[in-house]
């Protein structure tokens, strides 16, 4: 299973440094926060994504389903969905929260998505949308993903876990973790109550622990590092490794 994070930054994005990489990425400039799980599986497409499918070497025209979390403008740019739709045979697959109101994107096709309930994405992929904790009037949903046999939880943006998404986990026995990681790792952040810090990651590890939902074998990183509110890339990965937890950066792939 292969998972590439193409983007891991918060709204707050420079526009300057951006100017600087633009064939790249670098640990340091993050674009906003977006992956793309086995090729075609696109999760968010921001102001960024297409530069970073054109960076990482995915064909835009190999993505056949895009996955919502919600409707903030970092993470929904109809204008580069429209793109990814163009000039396709089949309608590029939206899948959104079911409430969630959409403007009208040429070559798309909108899936909507009752909250707890699975559905068959593609051959190799199901998805449930677990509520969460962000901004109610963009249609949040994290993603609980099975494909190829391992289960994944795309907890980005939210804070916390609401009590249904934290039962539905309950013994998943989670082969990846990606948890909001937008706050540095202090207290005292007035976005707590729709984003992670670091020290809010380290108390909620071990109810999931408790529970089943991770376990030993599970692997897990944080993404959506706001870039004013973190320390170097290098500087974050070292305070979260010594707890047990990776920072994703622009660009990386996992295998798990």
């Amino acid at each position: 299973m292969k998972l590439c994070f193409l983007g891991t930054g918060a709204a707050d994005y420079s526009r300057e440094l951006l100017e600087t990489v633009p064939d790249r990425f670098a640990p340091d400039i993050r674009r906003c926060s977006a992956a793309i799980l086995g090729g075609k599986y696109l999760i968010d497409a921001g102001p960024h994504v297409l530069d970073s499918l054109r960076i990482a070497g995915y064909p835009a025209g190999a993505v056949t389903d895009l996955l919502m979390t919600h409707l903030h403008k970092d993470h929904f740019n109809p204008e580069n969905i429209g793109t990814l739709a163009a000039g396709r045979e089949q309608p590029l697959r939206i899948w959104v929260r079911e409430d969630a109101e959409l403007p009208e994107i040429q070559g798309t096709e909108i899936r909507r998505m009752k909250l707890y309930e699975r559905y068959q994405v593609g051959s190799d992929l199901a998805v449930t949308g677990l509520p969460a904790n962000h901004g109610q009037g963009t249609r949040p949903q994290h993603f609980l993903m099975e494909y190829a046999g391992r289960k994944i939880y795309y907890a980005l943006d939210g804070a916390w876990i609401l009590n249904g998404a934290f039962n539905a986990l309950k013994e998943a026995h989670l082969d990846l973790l990606i948890l909001d990681g937008t706050c540095g790792d202090y207290i005292g952040d007035f976005r707590l109550a729709e984003h992670n810090s670091i020290p809010m990651i380290r108390m909620m590890l071990p109810s999931f622990a408790t529970t089943g939902a991770i376990d030993d074998h599970t692997v897990i990183y944080i993404s959506h590092l706001a870039r004013t509110l973190h320390k170097s890339h290098a500087e974050t990965s070292a305070i979260c490794e010594a707890s047990g937890f990776h920072v994703a950066r622009d660009g990386l792939t996992i295998e798990v």
